[in-house]
């Protein structure tokens, strides 16, 4: 695992670079997420990107249900009012704190910072943060994680990976959502990971659906092959 580049350091193709700009505004927030991972060395993070109503909760909750005899799990919830999305992942035995935004459109490295002195990571090996569902706001910070997911539904059309570059440049793995419903909305899969490649050619991708199961135990092994990896890269740093 190769050591993390800040997100907010990454531009999307043709984006206007301005040499003489002194002052990174994100430094602040890059210097806080430096520090999570410091404090998590052992805990896989996962920041989890959408807009809203792609399936992000139910993806975790299938995720909880299915992968909870193996890897203990917790979740920071991001949305600007209600704790319903912690109540829903405290529902499937998963340990939650919702982090309330009071409006923003997004999270900051800070709030995690803050948030990890309230929820118990004692054992955790996956720490998953959901994002507040926006496509545009969050890509720009860095939240400490170790790899950020961003769902796409069938639902929303296969066009924004053009549309939102940076989230998907950003992004390491884009998942395909709600594919149950591919054939009834006029979504090609094939368009939008040709899309998704032109901004970011490493972008791995997975189609899948919570609801019927499909691409599920795709998901799954993309996370437990993670988790191995990084107690794998631990062993080799303490030997």
């Amino acid at each position: 695992m190769t050591t993390a580049r800040p997100k907010s350091n990454q531009a999307s193709a043709g984006a206007v670079q301005c040499e003489n700009t002194t002052l990174n505004l994100l430094k602040v927030n890059d210097f806080v997420a430096k520090a999570i991972r410091d404090r998590l060395p052992d805990v896989l993070v996962i920041n989890v990107c959408s807009s809203p109503g792609s399936g992000k909760t139910t993806l975790l909750q299938e995720t909880g249900k299915r992968l909870h005899n193996r890897l203990t799990m917790a979740v920071l919830v991001g949305d600007p009012e209600t704790e319903r999305d912690a109540i829903r992942m405290r529902d499937v035995g998963i340990n939650a704190l919702q982090i309330v935004t009071g409006g923003m459109c997004h999270i900051e490295a800070q709030m995690i910072y803050q948030a990890l002195d309230h929820i118990d990571l004692t054992g955790v090996d996956l720490l998953f943060i959901e994002n507040v569902g926006n496509l545009v706001c969050p890509a720009a910070f860095d939240l400490g994680e170790d790899f950020r997911v961003t769902l796409l539904a069938s639902t929303e059309g296969d066009d924004k990976p053009k549309k939102y570059p940076r989230m998907f440049l950003t992004s390491e793995l884009m998942v395909v959502s709600k594919s149950d419903l591919l054939p009834y909305v006029p979504f090609k899969v094939e368009n939008v990971v040709q899309d998704a490649r032109d901004v970011n050619p490493d972008i791995e991708v997975l189609t899948l659906s919570s609801t019927t199961g499909e691409g599920i135990d795709d998901w799954c092994d993309w996370l437990l092959a993670r988790v191995e990896q990084k107690k794998a890269k631990l062993l080799v740093e303490a030997s």
